[in-house]
């Protein structure tokens, strides 16, 4: 059997499919916070306890969003990027409006206003400043699973894209105009391969039963959903008298950051369009029917 067969569970044996984490392997797995998808290298990896466990290097992966953060977080770091390093940002915003208070030597008092915040104050013509949109997904295979951490860098999130092809922003635009929750939908995440970087497209697959949707839904609002959707960073000894405390930054606004219902926040990028449209836009849409319609199209 491949790694990859195990990341399908209708391809495990029938008395192993149900079964969930137990706490020997949870014991041996050890810290490392939530499990994570990572697109490094535009290669899907599992990642936990900070290292890679599987991987799976076709091109698309279907998975269903849980939930998200309300916005997009921001994040400074100083100095050159090192592989292997983990030093941490010296600069974060979890509302993306001003720098977290925890933060002793903020880069601006305004995310807008700060000079982080310019293009070209990044390599290129980027920004030096990060866009991130942190979200908490299950694979569609593996519902019942590990809940995941997806953070989607803003070229993921943001820009333009065609049907088939949306960056998140404008798929959950597509979505929203038809009534349907990204919740709700079976999602397939695919990499771009005229990107010179890890970057992500959207497109959605099918609706999901009725079963499902209450498993995701149940999923949702479970304490591993929170903590994968949820900024921390440790304020280093040289900047802080607390040296070594970890602040949860969004921890606060858990009860606001609707779990169950995410929703996506207004524009905060100067790349963000209008999504493409897809004929005859129904006042209460059927999801099947606007899939369908999606999939003719592209006949």
């Amino acid at each position: 059997m491949s790694e990859l067969s195990l990341f399908n569970k209708d391809k495990l044996p029938a008395y192993l499919k149900d079964l969930a984490r137990d706490e020997i392997t949870k014991s041996m797995v050890g810290g490392g916070g939530t499990p994570k998808i990572s697109i490094k290298g535009s290669v899907f990896r599992k990642i936990v306890g900070g290292e890679e466990v599987m991987r799976n290097e076709d091109r698309a992966m279907n998975m269903v969003v849980l939930t998200s953060a309300t916005t997009e977080y921001r994040t400074f770091y100083a100095g050159v990027f090192k592989e292997g390093e983990n030093s941490g940002p010296a600069c974060w915003s979890s509302d993306g409006v001003k720098p977290d208070s925890v933060i002793p030597t903020p880069q601006h008092s305004s995310c807008a206003e700060c000079p982080q915040n310019i293009k070209g104050s990044g390599q290129g013509d980027s920004r030096a400043c990060r866009f991130s949109r942190w979200m908490a997904v299950a694979l569609e295979n593996d519902l019942e699973g590990d809940v995941l951490q997806l953070v989607l860098p803003s070229q993921s999130v943001f820009g333009k894209g065609e049907k088939g092809k949306l960056p998140l922003r404008q798929y959950a635009k597509f979505l929203d105009a038809h009534n349907l929750p990204i919740t709700a939908v079976v999602t397939e995440m695919r990499f771009d391969t005229d990107s010179a970087t890890p970057k992500l497209t959207f497109k959605p697959i099918r609706p999901l039963e009725k079963a499902e949707y209450d498993v995701c839904r149940e999923r949702s609002a479970t304490t591993d959903a929170l903590e994968a959707i949820t900024m921390r960073y440790t304020v280093k000894a040289d900047v802080a008298s607390d040296a070594g405390e970890e602040f949860e930054t969004v921890a606060k606004a858990a009860a606001k950051l609707g779990v169950t219902k995410p929703k996506v926040a207004a524009a905060t990028s100067d790349d963000d369009e209008t999504p493409p449209k897809v004929k005859g836009k129904t006042k209460e849409a059927d999801v099947q029917s606007v899939l369908d319609q999606w999939a003719d199209d592209d006949e």
